[in-house]
């Protein structure tokens, strides 16, 4: 599966964003797709994620309650809405996905064999 994010940019400080990973093909039930963002010196770290069947969702405490993962089965896509966000949100933003990943390992970037494209989120006034 090749995924494609899209739908970085420049946003001022309590800003929005949204940012879409749509997949080359149609993906079974168990296949998850989650969001990481990685900022200069820093380790990649996990945003937040989602399972193409089913309402799981999981978000990194920074994010929560700012951020929400949703999807569109019919157009393979994932959507990550960023709301209120603050300068320490910038990063390169990455989509990853695996099919039959266990839900207790989300978070952890070194479980994802697809990944897509970075795209750049700024949070600057």
């Amino acid at each position: 599966v090749q995924l494609q994010a899209s739908g970085g940019g420049l946003v001022q400080p309590g800003g929005s964003l949204g940012l879409s990973c749509t997949a080359s093909e149609r993906s079974n039930s168990g296949y998850v797709v989650a969001w990481f963002r990685q900022a200069p010196g820093r380790e990649r770290e996990f945003v937040a994620g989602t399972r193409w069947s089913g309402g799981s969702t999981a978000y990194a405490d920074s994010v929560k309650g700012r951020f929400t993962v949703s999807k569109d089965n019919a157009k393979n896509t994932v959507w990550l809405q960023m709301n209120s966000l603050k300068p320490d949100d910038t990063a390169t933003y990455y989509c990853a996905g695996r099919a039959g990943l266990i839900w207790g390992r989300i978070r952890l970037s070194t479980e994802y064999y697809d990944w897509g494209q970075g795209t750049q989120v700024t949070v600057s006034s």
